[in-house]
């Protein structure tokens, strides 16, 4: 008998203390979007080279030039292929940064959509 009370008694303490437990009211609050402190990856203004063109006709005449004017005659040279390829690795950075900027617009569009939305109202309610 001392069993069946006490299994009765830890039954009604568990369905006692399960009706205690208070209701909790979930609620949002709606918080605005800061502005994105994004800046445009800017191309800097590049050193101005001058280029020397040497073929096998020219070559003395142009290292002769270069020791008048106090120059070390040294060259670094690419041929004709390795030109392209180096102006090709030029455009594709100039892609990558124009992407780049095409992101950076997107994001800020995503995320300052609202800000840029009030200030194009505000701007069109003055005109």
């Amino acid at each position: 008998m001392n069993l069946i009370s006490g299994i009765l008694l830890a039954g009604i303490l568990t369905l006692s203390g399960c009706s205690s437990i208070k209701q909790l009211d979930i609620f949002t609050m709606e918080v605005e979007r800061e502005p994105l402190a994004l800046e445009k990856p800017e191309i800097k203004q590049l050193e101005k080279l001058k280029w020397i063109i040497i073929t096998s006709k020219n070559a003395d005449e142009v290292f002769k030039k270069m020791e008048e004017q106090g120059i070390d005659p040294v060259i670094f040279g690419l041929s004709d292929n390795d030109f392209k390829l180096l102006a090709k690795n030029f455009a594709q950075i100039r892609a990558h940064m124009m992407k780049l900027n095409v992101m950076i617009d997107e994001y800020k569009d995503y995320y300052e959509s609202d800000v840029i939305n009030k200030d194009k109202q505000q701007e069109q309610e003055t005109k």
